[in-house]
């Protein structure tokens, strides 16, 4: 029985099911009957249906706003819709294809008609299942892979900290501090691929608490010291008078702003300024207020086509000589404030550069 392809039949008229029940019995699906969209929508946790046969003319809630509240739903739109439909106007057809249909039937249905569709929308079903289970195989091996990883990382940073404390020539110490912080580095991007792992598995907790976001902006600010000093650039700070205070994951938004940050100084050239910005905006009347905070860069800018996919995962941009390219900053960034229900976004400054920009909601008791 566990084994068997379920089959959804949604249509207001009991006969038409028999009929469909009659026509698919020998084919041993399991099937499962409702006469509304309603009962429809809210019996799928429990029948997870591999195939939906879908009726158009319905009372209440129609086929067509079935099949689209489906298609727009992530947890559901990976299951096939067949439309079963007496229609035969283009536009209503059209219709159809606009809610997302993977497939239609004619009424009065055909048998082997019916036989053959719902064989190839299960083969196709059948085939996403597989892919999933492959995809979600790999991604549990990599984030075991990458656990794995911190131990020799945090046994690499051990042995630099022991070797700090040796009377050593000051070229071996730089070295020493050089190995630390990329070691560190290191161990960040293990924490962030980590993080996104939970978050695409809906796993992610976030622990809350209400900070000032301008302190965690100055924190994050004085982490780069060394390396603005080397580069001789400066990071500015603009902050309000008062603070800014927002509820969330603070180890998290201090990770997403150090790297903005880094993403800034990665692509600014020597003897340039990055600002990191935080301000109130003025009350929306759509929402409470909000806290805007920019970086604000003077490099090599971004091409529109760049800006459509820079947030994606594993998505470069430019290739810069000297630059390493990570791929997974941005999109930690993207994934990170949107789980805090902001909104990330980048557009050109002006006469060259970039500006990240992150809304979040003011802090409100």
């Amino acid at each position: 029985m566990g084994n068997k392809q379920v089959v959804l039949v949604v249509d207001d008229e009991p006969a038409n099911f028999d009929v469909i029940e009659i026509l698919l019995f020998k084919e041993g699906y399991e099937l499962h009957h409702r006469d509304n969209g309603a009962d429809a929508i809210a019996s799928l946790e429990s029948i997870n249906p591999d195939l939906i046969l879908l009726d158009v003319m319905m009372p209440d809630v129609d086929g067509i706003e079935v099949c689209q509240k489906l298609k727009t739903d992530r947890q559901w739109q990976h299951i096939p819709i067949i439309i079963v439909t007496a229609l035969s106007d283009k536009e209503d057809l059209a219709r159809c294809i606009d809610a997302g249909a993977d497939d239609f039937i004619s009424k009065p249905i055909n048998s082997t008609e019916l036989r053959a569709r719902v064989r190839s929308m299960l083969r196709i079903k059948s085939q996403y299942d597989h892919i999933q289970q492959t995809i979600m195989l790999r991604e549990e091996m990599m984030q075991t892979i990458v656990h794995d990883l911190r131990n020799p990382l945090i046994g690499i940073l051990l042995g630099c900290d022991s070797l700090k404390v040796l009377d050593l020539p000051d070229r071996a110490k730089k070295r020493i501090a050089q190995i630390g912080q990329t070691i560190e580095q290191m161990r960040l991007l293990v924490d962030d691929i980590l993080t996104i792992g939970r978050i695409e598995a809906n796993k992610l907790i976030l622990n809350h608490t209400k900070f000032d976001i301008t302190e965690i902006a100055k924190l994050v600010i004085a982490d780069f010291e060394t390396i603005t000093t080397n580069k001789q650039i400066q990071i500015l700070g603009e902050f309000p008078s008062q603070p800014a205070y927002i509820s969330g994951d603070m180890h998290l938004i201090r990770r997403v702003l150090a790297n903005l940050v880094d993403n800034a100084l990665k692509f600014s050239p020597h003897q340039s300024s990055i600002i990191l910005r935080v301000e109130f905006l003025p009350q929306n009347p759509d929402r409470q207020d909000l806290i805007k905070i920019e970086v604000i860069d003077c490099g090599i800018g971004i091409s529109p086509e760049q800006k459509q996919v820079i947030f994606e995962k594993y998505e470069v941009g430019n290739i810069v000589m000297g630059v390493s390219q990570i791929g997974l900053g941005l999109s930690f960034c993207k994934m990170m404030v949107e789980a805090h229900q902001g909104v990330i976004s980048v557009t050109n400054n002006q006469p060259k550069g970039s500006i990240f920009t992150i809304l979040l909601d003011k802090y409100s008791k």
